[in-house]
């Protein structure tokens, strides 16, 4: 099963963007970013009977991606997280994109929390006690949350 969001679901993204970007120390916004797809990613996961979520994180290539920040990132859902291009790198994870067609999506030019929402001096070995602290001051996100699921596509893929 793919995810992806329609515009009224890149709405309520966008509003959780800038909820981060309003209430949070900047040096976390890709982490808590990350976590807060993650927990949106595991509630469709759920609602689909799916058992696991898979993402195409590969070790250390982005600040987000540190052992430390993957731990802070795991530890926002309580399904398995498989990464099978863990220990890859950027070379080898084009031609397997190329090789599942999703390269072209994946090179699409366009903003995201990415490009939007970098910060200057990410936390590269953040600890999950600051995260949880921060994430204390998003009031509103349960209902953007729940908003952004709402307006999801679900894609199945044999």
């Amino acid at each position: 099963t793919l995810m992806r969001s329609s515009a009224a679901s890149d709405v309520y993204k966008r509003q959780i963007q800038e909820a981060i970007k309003n209430h949070c120390p900047e040096e976390f916004f890709t982490i808590i970013m990350r976590r807060l797809m993650m927990e949106i990613a595991q509630r469709i996961s759920e609602r689909e009977k799916c058992l696991a979520l898979i993402t195409g994180e590969s070790v250390g290539q982005v600040a987000s991606q540190t052992m430390e920040a993957l731990y802070c990132t795991n530890s926002a859902v309580n399904l398995p997280v498989f990464r099978p291009c863990i220990g890859m790198d950027k070379e080898e994870i084009v031609k397997i994109s190329k090789q599942i067609d999703a390269y072209e999506t994946s090179i699409q030019p366009y903003e995201d929390c990415c490009t939007i929402f970098v910060p200057k001096h990410p936390k590269t070995k953040p600890k999950l006690d600051e995260i949880a602290e921060a994430e204390k001051n998003l009031s509103d996100i349960e209902f953007m949350i729940n908003e952004a699921i709402e307006g999801a596509e679900v894609l199945y893929i044999n």
